[in-house]
């Protein structure tokens, strides 16, 4: 076995294999157009002494630290836990690291994280932001890619989001087709432009089609289980019974559910009820989620691939992303579906 000097360093790679330190640095950093025999030597010295790069003093050279930031508002919203795992492995791909921020929806917390990432000299971030304004982020000519439906505020950033007019004439579309007429919605804080966007695609929706929607029933909460039980349990201590519950998020709905039980109702018996999102947890409840899935894990991903294009210079790309319908078991069969026969 090759001895490994103390302190090695690429010369002594370069020395040990017989290759220039240009080559080797070359291999190393997975350059193009280099032979396989130099790849081979390069490999076997570093199998055989353990030899790590000293990726500060790199840093320091190309002025990159090869990590960048995620800023989400919720972490424990498996939606943002698949956004997160799809630009994981895409910069793992691309031996990159991600550090992770959870702003909790709140906009002191975002601009600590903000704050935190540019002392830690990333090389760029990807942000889901949840306040109105960017100018303290852009004063620090750090690259960035916006997530989520916020990036629309933002016309000259690059950005990658869901289709959230498409995703809400889907819903509204299934639960017509199965004559439930408009829904009661349950949306985000009033405050956060999120949820006015959601309400302003259901109004296009209903402008499209000669639908009154002047008498809408909504009701604000927290994008989480508790508020979404919450919300509804508001909106059946004033109001009669819906036929239907449209939650601008999957968490709501899983919440809507648990206050209809507790009413002693039935879904979708005596109520529908539709998510947004597609997280994996409304599949396995009784009965499981229908809902509008955003396609999280392509969102991570897209973000880190326009993330480097900034960062190598490129202006990125705005992009939008259709959502899907997951049929499950919250509403009823549409109205012109045949239904199976009963057995005698």
């Amino acid at each position: 076995m090759t001895k490994r000097p103390q302190n090695m360093t690429i010369l002594d790679v370069a020395r040990l294999s017989g290759l220039s330190k240009s080559t080797v640095s070359r291999v190393l950093s997975g350059a193009p157009n280099i032979s396989e025999n130099a790849k081979k030597k390069v490999a076997e010295i570093v199998a055989e002494t353990g030899y790590q790069r000293n990726e500060i003093a790199r840093s320091l050279r190309s002025g990159r630290t090869g990590v960048v930031a995620l800023v989400i508002p919720d972490i424990a919203n498996p939606f943002w836990a698949d956004v997160a795992r799809g630009a994981q492995d895409a910069a793992v791909n691309e031996g990159t690291s991600i550090l992770i921020f959870s702003s909790d929806w709140d906009p002191v917390r975002e601009k600590q994280h903000l704050q935190a990432l540019v002392k830690s000299r990333v090389d760029g971030a990807i942000i889901n932001p949840v306040r109105d304004g960017l100018e303290d982020i852009e004063q620090f000519n750090l690259p960035i890619v916006l997530i989520g439906s916020s990036a629309s505020r933002f016309p000259d950033m690059a950005s990658v989001s869901s289709d959230i007019e498409q995703g809400v004439a889907l819903g509204l579309d299934r639960l017509a087709s199965s004559g439930l007429g408009l829904p009661v919605f349950l949306v985000g804080d009033n405050e956060r432009s999120a949820s006015e966007r959601f309400l302003q695609a259901v109004r296009r929706w209903a402008a499209k089609r000669n639908v009154d929607c002047s008498g809408l029933i909504v009701e604000n909460g927290e994008y989480n289980v508790d508020g979404g039980r919450a919300a509804l349990e508001r909106i059946l201590a004033t109001h009669a019974v819906p036929r239907a519950v449209f939650a601008a998020n999957d968490l709501m709905a899983l919440g809507a559910m648990q206050a209809l039980r507790n009413k002693g109702l039935s879904c979708p018996d005596d109520v529908a009820v539709l998510g947004f999102d597609g997280i994996a947890a409304g599949e396995v409840t009784t009965p499981a989620l229908t809902t509008v899935a955003k396609p999280s894990r392509q969102i991570g991903d897209e973000a880190f691939r326009l993330l480097m294009q900034r960062i190598e210079g490129g202006q990125g790309d705005r992009m939008t992303l259709p959502c899907t319908l997951y049929e499950r078991g919250t509403l009823p069969a549409r109205v012109n579906e045949p239904q199976p026969a009963l057995m005698d």
